[in-house]
């Protein structure tokens, strides 16, 4: 059985500045759908925007943001969990930090909770702890986690779902013929090097840390599937279904 780590964005988790209850169900609808095949690790934003469902605070001050991330923590674990038990899936959450991931002590860690998890049919929920971590919540994202927890718990693929939906040839936003990649196998150094441009006030990433994560994982021959979590059918049929319809499967040399 395969391991596959999902992430999911805070932009496809957020509506209205209050979670998008109906994406979420229809993520957790997929995540269990797909652990009839795969093992899974979910590794979920959100925390930030949780919070400012419960407390309106300043967004732009990272004290706010700290704050709002230890408040939102619970509530979106919460809603996790509620939704899950309705089909039988316990949830555990696992909270690290970039520093955990840069120490081998750390990382063994953080994969033999993992292992355990999984082995019981548990579902691990990974989320930076963004109470305490500052670089992070000012220009990261969990694109590159997802990335790092997905190499160091040897994870054979990668999937984003977010409010992009898929690597074009150029920005679809400022130009109406551009065109989808399907399959990505190397990323020109330009493109790594662009601004981050999220696309949602709760968000920290944009197209330039997908690629960012994309390409380490080039770099350990892993795969990493980029696809819309607005609408869940491209990534259904790439999983599930095994056709390649919509979105962009980033493909390691191996």
């Amino acid at each position: 059985m395969s391991r596959i780590v999902v992430k999911v964005g805070s932009a496809v988790l957020t509506q209205d500045n209050a979670i998008a209850l109906e994406r979420m169900r229809a993520l957790v609808d997929f995540i269990t759908e797909l652990k009839n095949q795969h093992e899974v690790i979910l590794v979920s934003s959100g925390a930030v925007s949780a919070g400012y469902t419960a407390l309106q605070l300043d967004r732009n001050i990272l004290k706010n943001k700290q704050a709002l991330a230890a408040i939102g923590q619970p509530i979106l674990m919460k809603k996790y969990a509620q939704k899950f038990e309705l089909h039988d899936i316990l949830t555990a959450q696992v909270l690290v930090t970039s520093a955990n991931l840069s120490k081998p002590d750390d990382i063994k860690r953080i994969k033999n909770t993992i292992d355990t998890l999984l082995g019981k049919n548990v579902l691990p929920i990974v989320n930076e702890n963004d109470a305490t971590s500052t670089e992070e919540l000012e220009v990261g994202d969990n694109d590159q986690l997802s990335a790092y927890i997905t190499k160091h718990t040897d994870a054979d693929m990668l999937i984003i779902l977010s409010d992009i939906d898929a690597y074009y040839d150029k920005d679809p936003r400022a130009h109406n013929d551009a065109k989808a990649l399907k399959i990505v196998t190397g990323i020109e150094k330009t493109e790594l090097e662009k601004v981050v441009t999220p696309n949602n006030v709760f968000a920290t990433g944009g197209i330039v840390t997908k690629l960012k994560a994309a390409q380490y994982l080039f770099d350990n021959n892993i795969d990493m599937f980029l696809a819309s979590g607005f609408d869940l059918s491209d990534i259904k049929s790439f999983m599930i279904d095994s056709l390649h319809k919509g979105g962009t499967l980033f493909k390691a040399k191996k």
